[in-house]
């Protein structure tokens, strides 16, 4: 009952609540963010949502403050993450900051606060159709695999959390243990990102990496996320 019905209430009940109390908050870091990326202070990045009827994953825009400059090289090319990661950018990050835009996605219905955490498209077309079962729900801000390691544990053990999450049966008070557990976390500033790095590597790149596919299939799910989104 609390999945099918409560739960997307509590969402936008609780989404609402929090960007108007956190509105000063959100007006200064957006003030802020546009001085210190000189430009806009959001980054938006299309992500799988919640499958619809037709069984296909729903692209939304996930939107948070942006960390991370657009400087590029004498090419055109863009730097590095690390060298793009600034100090505001780093504060971000280590604080959960950069999340707080994503309460209008709740509010809209796209995300909700608690579910597995939605990974880039070019993520999901690696994944098996056993693994793609994550999208059988809404996304979530924060999420089982988010407690449990989220950025120092590996591809697939995060996988693993998402389908647990779902199989395990959603409840409001597992949702409300994962909520107090992500505050622990973000006050410890704890795995924000993979220990030695800047930006976790996406899913694809660390299947090649662990040889669990050839060149060909990488290039192969490469072209088939281009083509969802429309590049």
């Amino acid at each position: 009952m609390y999945a099918k019905c409560f739960k997307r209430l509590l969402d936008f009940v609780l989404s609402v609540i929090a960007l108007l109390v956190l509105s000063p908050v959100l007006i200064l870091l957006t003030l802020i963010g546009a001085v210190a990326m000189k430009g806009n202070p959001f980054f938006t990045q299309p992500r799988p949502g919640r499958k619809g009827r037709d069984g296909k994953e729903k692209i939304f825009r996930l939107i948070k403050f942006r960390s991370m400059s657009n400087a590029r090289d004498k090419d055109g090319n863009l730097l590095p993450d690390e060298q793009r990661l600034g100090k505001y950018g780093a504060l971000l990050r280590s604080t959960s900051l950069d999340e707080l835009p994503s309460l209008v996605n709740i509010a809209l219905g796209q995300l909700s606060i608690v579910g597995p955490r939605p990974q880039l498209v070019r993520d999901m077309t690696f994944m098996t159709e056993q693994q793609r079962r994550r999208h059988d729900v809404r996304p979530g801000l924060t999420g089982l695999a988010q407690v449990n390691g989220r950025n120092n544990i590996t591809w697939e053990q995060k996988l693993e959390y998402d389908l647990q999450y779902i199989d395990s049966g959603i409840t409001l008070w597992g949702d409300l243990k994962i909520i107090l557990k992500t505050v622990g976390k973000v006050l410890k500033r704890s795995d924000t990102v993979r220990e030695g790095t800047v930006s976790d590597m996406d899913f694809g790149d660390w299947l090649m990496q662990e040889g669990k596919i050839d060149r060909e299939t990488y290039d192969e799910k490469q072209a088939q996320a281009k083509q969802l989104l429309g590049v």
